[in-house]
């Protein structure tokens, strides 16, 4: 069997479907990853054994034209390699490879892994958006969902049929991988370290964690905080570089860069941390901190709020309310070290039970079988 798994970057197969597209060699398919070129993280698909291909694609383009391009880049692929079955991610290939696939008879299985900005923000590209999305996935085998409130958008909507789709527990996580960090948190609370994992955007909650910062150091000037991801200087909501170097010198945040392996940075925090208002899927970085034993303080916010327990593994905060978040860091501050330790083993047991990253992979391979 051969499959094209494609999304609008190389880093996003190598960082979330490494391990679906293991499993598929485990059983004896062909996988071709499609992405924009990208030299690092093509050479380490295929690594993995996939054969890569270049898909050029402008991801905040909205030109027409652009976009017909596109679709015929998706065609001329299809019509050379027949694949089996076509896995779609993120918003133009699931566009515009199942408009592909379906005109050549291929397979559809689609995973809509949030909704991202067009949605967040209510433009009119949300409405041109939706109208693409209902043709795209007319001739879908299965539309995977990672939050039940984004399929019931798109059920209501009439984007997607309801026998059609199925939700996931996010991309899953690899417990393997990700274990318990042997960091015990600090005695004192009043000198936690709270970390942001996430693509620098506005939506993302950076502006509130950056201004909660401020409010917890007023009083409690031994906190730290700290941000790592990159900035997206494609995207129109990219936090700026120099924003980012204001904060630095004021010594409200820690900016870390970026890195290919979160987990050292993961165990050396006492709490990670998203205030997100971003139409998020479920949030692979609190995925990735809860499989850790790290508590969690995040938005009460679609996504978001499916891998925190208020009061058990962490808290919930109010989007897009730096007071409000900073009362709930201040709240894991005064917790004694025991509370604490008790809510990292809480976020660890939620991961084994709802989030493991095999459920992902079953639930696919069930319906590749049905294509």
């Amino acid at each position: 069997m051969r499959i094209i798994i494609c999304a609008n970057t190389a880093w996003n197969l190598v960082n979330f479907r490494a391990g679906l597209i293991q499993s598929f060699h485990e059983r004896g398919m062909e996988v071709i990853a499609v992405a924009p070129p990208h030299q690092q993280h093509a050479a380490q698909l295929m690594r993995m054994g996939c054969r890569f291909e270049e898909m050029p694609m402008d991801n905040m383009g909205t030109s027409p034209f652009g976009d017909l391009a596109l679709l015929m880049r998706f065609t001329t692929l299809f019509r050379r390699t027949r694949p089996d079955v076509y896995l779609g991610y993120t918003i133009k290939p699931n566009i515009y490879g199942s408009i592909a696939a379906k005109m050549l008879g291929v397979g559809v299985i689609n995973n809509i892994a949030g909704l991202g900005v067009a949605f967040s923000r209510g433009s009119k590209i949300q409405g041109l958006v939706e109208v693409l999305y209902r043709y795209a996935l007319r001739g879908s085998r299965r539309v995977f969902f990672q939050n039940r409130e984004d399929r019931d958008d798109f059920v209501r909507k009439s984007i997607v049929m309801p026998e059609l789709t199925e939700l996931l527990p996010g991309s899953g996580v690899d417990l393997q991988h990700f274990t318990p960090a042997r960091a015990v948190p600090s005695e004192n609370g009043a000198d936690s370290v709270f970390l942001l994992v996430a693509r620098l955007l506005w939506e993302k909650g950076v502006g509130e964690f950056a201004e909660a910062a401020r409010i917890v150091r007023s009083t409690k000037p031994q906190a730290r905080f700290q941000l790592l991801g990159f900035l997206d200087v494609q995207n129109p909501s990219a936090v700026s570089k120099a924003v980012i170097e204001q904060w630095v010198n004021e010594g409200v945040v820690e900016y870390l860069g970026v890195t290919d392996d979160v987990r050292r940075y993961l165990a050396a925090a006492d709490c990670v941390v998203l205030p997100s208002y971003y139409r998020e899927g479920t949030p692979r970085s609190l995925l990735e901190a809860a499989a850790m034993g790290r508590p969690i303080i995040t938005t009460d916010w679609t996504g978001c709020r499916n891998v925190v327990d208020h009061d058990v593994n962490g808290y919930l905060c109010q989007p897009r309310d730096a007071g409000d978040l900073a009362s709930r860091m201040l709240r894991f501050m005064s917790l004694s070290l025991h509370e604490r330790v008790a809510m990292g083993d809480a976020s660890r047991a939620k991961a084994e039970h709802e989030f493991d990253e095999k459920f992902v992979i079953q639930k696919y391979l069930n319906a590749i079988g049905e294509v």
